[in-house]
């Protein structure tokens, strides 16, 4: 009985999610309500609070799970290499980054607009986000004599770039096909850091 029970609330909770990305998809963050995740995913309204306490954790457990999928895949892949002394390594990461985007637009946008008009969720986020941030400047410990700096000014140059070529589809990228993109970031990066 009681495996059931979790079992069910397992499944609810995946349910929501997975409606919360869908709205999310179609409306955007800010103007999804609870109501709308909660009638996407077929349930009663008040099941929502039986999951999450509010969207915004909602939107943190959808952050965790992504990070989760892509630590899993990461160290799973025999490619991975961290010493950014070699362009190879930096493209994988690059290239790793542009596919974790594409894949998950919708909910990086909704963090995006989350954090821009609520303060405590933007640093919350940047909490979240502090361990990815520290195992990329790990990388750049042997290219960098301000790993932390080097780490926190190429993930926004990634983040900026892929945001403008994928979500707003800026003219002066859309001639780009992905590997081409990817390239040119490696390209800054490598350049950057070792001075090819």
């Amino acid at each position: 009985m009681a495996d059931s029970r979790k079992a069910r609330a397992a499944e609810t909770e995946a349910a929501l999610k997975a409606a919360a990305q869908r709205v999310f998809d179609r409306l955007g963050y800010l103007n999804t309500k609870i109501t709308d995740i909660t009638a996407e995913a077929g349930r009663a309204a008040g099941s929502f609070y039986n999951h999450f306490g509010s969207k915004e954790d909602l939107l943190e457990s959808l952050l965790a799970d992504m990070l989760a999928a892509s630590d899993r895949e990461v160290h799973a892949d025999a490619a991975h290499d961290d010493d950014f002394a070699k362009r190879a390594a930096i493209r994988w990461h690059v290239a790793q980054y542009w596919r974790f985007f594409r894949a998950h637009r919708t909910v990086i946008l909704a963090l995006d607009q989350a954090a821009l008009v609520d303060q405590r969720f933007a640093d919350r986020l940047t909490t979240l986000l502090e361990p990815d941030l520290r195992h990329l400047a790990d990388h750049f410990a042997g290219v960098s004599d301000r790993p932390a700096a080097t780490a926190l000014a190429v993930s926004t140059l990634m983040r900026q770039f892929t945001h403008a070529k994928l979500v707003q589809q800026h003219p002066a990228a859309a001639d780009l096909t992905d590997d081409e993109a990817i390239d040119l970031l490696t390209d800054l990066v490598d350049r950057g850091v070792n001075g090819r």
